[in-house]
């Protein structure tokens, strides 16, 4: 008789993405500064195009007035848990992956208390008290890292059954004067990940993350508004763009590679890569890095699907929208079979990276 793993699955899958469509025109009102506080000379036309050249975001989407990162992420749960077709007591933890709270729209401040998996769970009328709920900010890697957690609580024997989210509205913590500002959007996105004997080793398969801090923990942070003329109290989402594109191009497709060795494959054996979507032209450089380290130079077609240029970057919920997306048969030309490959990579604020392997059950 064979042995049976303890295997790591996705079970069920859900996403919310705001209906409210913001599309590149409507910044050409916009007055945008650079970070000495100088007004860009070049018209917003020519801002804009250029911008949707290096990125390819063409729209995004922006959560309703009413909304915020909790509401959008109990929206996902739900659609994860009825996936599943599970009851939602039964669930061991509520891993929340976000970065800014609930931030309102008509008062910016970011409000982290109670946690946004504890207003998640009330939302979700859970009575269970063992279903413990928190939350984990960790940059836009964050919701990959959730699912590392959930794997360790699983493999442990401590959990059979876990809920990871990654919520977030980054449209509230944009500073309109920093063309930065056309990167980000809001959404949500969820996976039920559950324990499950196997005959041979599926899901999670191997993962690895790195946390750089020494030059690099403040190349994303909270800083006041590129316009003087605002209020120095009030803080937005910052980044020095170059050395995040750098850092990412030379931290990601290494560490996508040792993830790929630490699973005992190479890279032939990976279908799909799923990164995080925060730029398509980093995100393409980034694969051909991967592909390069193995000596290739051929990338197949479609393996690396994109949700970037209709949705934007809504960091913790990229990856988990994606995933949903793909699974549910939604984007064209895309499909997860029984036995597919895939990675899962992402990289943000800290600097914190991350990569995960996983087979298709």
């Amino acid at each position: 008789m064979s042995a049976l793993f303890r295997s790591s699955v996705i079970t069920g899958s859900g996403r919310c993405i705001p209906t409210n469509i913001v599309t590149n025109q409507e910044f050409l009102g916009h007055d945008f500064y650079d970070a000495s506080g100088k007004k860009l000379e070049n018209f917003n036309e020519v801002i804009i195009r250029k911008f949707q050249q290096i990125t390819g975001i063409q729209e995004r989407r922006y959560a309703d007035s009413n909304q915020v990162a909790s509401d959008l992420g109990f929206l996902a749960a739900q659609e994860a848990i009825k996936n599943a077709d599970i009851d939602p007591e039964t669930l061991d933890y509520i891993i929340v992956a976000h970065n800014f709270g609930d931030v309102k729209d008509d008062n910016r401040r970011v409000d982290m208390m109670p946690p946004l998996a504890s207003r998640i769970k009330h939302k979700l009328q859970i009575a269970n008290p063992y279903t413990v709920a928190y939350d984990l900010p960790f940059g836009c890697p964050g919701w990959l890292q959730g699912l590392i957690q959930a794997h360790y609580y699983l493999q442990s024997g401590d959990a059979k059954r876990i809920l990871v989210i990654g919520t977030e509205t980054l449209s509230r913590v944009t500073d309109p004067h920093d063309r930065d500002s056309m990167i980000y959007s809001d959404g949500a996105g969820a996976v039920i990940l559950e324990a499950q004997e196997t005959d041979a080793k599926v899901g999670v398969i191997s993962h690895l993350t790195v946390s750089d801090t020494l030059q690099q923990a403040f190349w994303l942070n909270s800083s006041p508004s590129y316009n003087q003329e605002l209020s120095r109290q009030d803080l937005y989402i910052k980044m020095d763009g170059r050395k995040i594109y750098e850092y990412a191009l030379t931290t990601v497709p290494a560490l996508i590679k040792d993830c790929i060795t630490k699973a005992g494959l190479t890279l032939s054996d990976i279908d799909k890569v799923l990164i995080h979507q925060a730029n398509e032209k980093m995100d393409e450089a980034m694969l051909e890095r991967v592909f390069k380290l193995y000596g290739q130079d051929q990338i197949p077609e479609g393996i690396m699907p994109m949700t970037i240029n209709s949705l934007g970057n809504n960091s913790v919920a990229t990856l988990p929208v994606l995933f949903d997306l793909v699974t549910r048969g939604e984007m064209e030309g895309q499909q997860l079979q029984a036995g597919t490959n895939v990675i899962f990579a992402s990289v943000g604020a800290g600097m914190n990276a991350n990569a995960l392997v996983y087979k298709m059950p």
